[in-house]
This record gives structure tokens, C-alpha cells and sequence, in this order.
């Protein structure tokens, strides 16, 4: 796998990896201290893949800090090196295991929105475990979501969408279910814009999309309580 082809790629200070988290159960991890203005709004996405997310969002919300968590090094490479070229000051890419950072370095209510677009949908069974949304990753993505704070969710996965739509039912004193709607750098007729996205349209694929609102523990429905 090789995104660059083969060109030298230079992350600068865009991109960072766990060596820049404390050890584990030392302390937590701020992410919002990477950015020349960290006092500015967090919004962090789960599988950065080329960073052309990233790369169109931040140019739209140049005061709204934006971090990529990347698991595949050739890919958070690329993504770094393409912010860094771009000279997006509002950016940064981390190469870690997402749903490990957010269970056991974030702190709470620092994001205001995750987003999660086109994640691997591991279709074997004996994988599930391995899919971004579970019970626990749900808790923790209410416990980093600022008040009033967003999940969003987008898929072509049709398995997956059922895997998600469940979970999040069981978990709707967490979340209030809302309309996906497409971010300001999506195309036209895009749901979001990112790559997988664009050569899946090309296929045909269908995509399925909701945006999960964070509720207060004290606006948890009867039927939970």
C-alpha cells in the first residue's frame, strides 16, 4: 500500500504519533494543545485515510481545530505531508488506534463534533469486535462530546448501518437520533466528499447517514431510566 507512489512524504509538525501520548494510565491526553490556538472549537475524525475530509473542511472553518486519527501509517503520512503542503494551520493528524485514544487518554467534553465517515465494516463475524461503534465507544463518545456536541455517522455498508442503528438504540440516553446533514465542503449531491465516498457513488453504492446529538444524562428518556 502506497498512497504516494513512491514521493518522499514529509509530516512536519502536522503529524504526530503515540510516542507523543503519555504511557498508559500515567494521564491524559489534551489534544487541543497541538494547535497554534487551542482555545479554538475541536472537531476530531475517526479514519483520516488521504485526509480529503480534512483537507476541504478546515479550509471552510478556519477557526474550528480539526484532528485526523489515522491507523494506517501510509495513510496518516499522506494526509500530514497533503495539510502540510496546503499550509492548514487548523489541522492535525495522529497515528494511534482511535477507539483506544478516546477510552483511555481523551478527557471529557473537548470535542464538538466526531465524525465517523466510511469506516471499516469488518464483515466477518469473529471481526465485529473490531468495528468502530460498540457499546463502549459509544459511552466514551458521549463522555468526549462538548454539551450539545455531534456523532456522525455516514456508511455504504448495509450490514454496518444495522450494526449501528442497534447499538444506538440501545444507548439512547446517550443520543438524540437527527438528520445527517452534508458539511459545507460537500459537492454537489455528495453526502460528505471524501474519497471512498466518491468511488463508491461510481458503483453505485447506496449511502445511509445520521447525525447522533449528544443528550444531557438528565434529558435521558423515561423509557431508559
Amino acid at each position: 500500500m502506497d498512497p504516494a507512489r513512491g514521493k518522499k512524504l514529509d509530516v512536519g509538525l502536522i503529524g504526530f504519533d503515540r510516542s507523543h501520548l503519555p504511557p498508559l494510565g500515567s494521564g491524559l491526553f489534551d489534544p487541543r494543545t497541538l494547535f497554534a490556538n487551542p482555545s479554538h472549537a475541536l472537531e476530531i475524525e475517526i479514519g483520516s485515510g488521504k485526509g480529503t475530509f480534512l483537507v476541504q473542511q478546515a479550509a471552510c472553518q478556519p477557526e474550528t481545530n480539526f484532528l485526523g486519527i489515522e491507523w494506517t501509517a501510509e495513510f496518516w503520512r499522506f494526509a500530514a505531508d497533503r495539510v502540510r503542503r496546503r499550509e492548514l494551520s487548523n489541522v492535525r493528524l495522529l497515528h494511534t488506534d482511535a477507539t483506544e485514544l478516546f477510552r483511555f487518554w481523551l478527557p471529557d467534553e473537548i470535542a464538538r463534533v466526531v465524525h465517523l465517515y466510511f469506516s471499516d465494516p469488518w464483515p466477518k463475524t469473529r471481526h465485529h469486535k473490531r468495528r468502530v461503534i460498540q457499546d463502549e465507544t459509544l459511552r466514551h463518545f458521549h463522555r468526549v462530546l462538548a454539551p450539545g456536541g455531534e456523532l456522525r455517522i455516514v456508511t455504504d455498508h448495509v450490514d454496518l448501518w444495522k450494526w449501528d442503528q442497534e447499538h444506538v438504540a440501545r444507548h439512547d440516553q446517550f443520543f438524540e437520533i437527527r438528520p445527517f446533514v452534508p458539511p459545507a465542503s460537500a459537492g454537489s449531491g455528495e453526502v460528505v466528499g471524501t474519497n471512498f465516498e466518491r468511488k463508491f457513488a461510481r458503483e453505485g453504492r447506496p449511502f445511509m447517514a445520521m447525525t447522533l446529538a449528544k443528550r444531557e444524562r438528565s434529558d435521558r428518556p423515561a423509557s431508559s431510566l
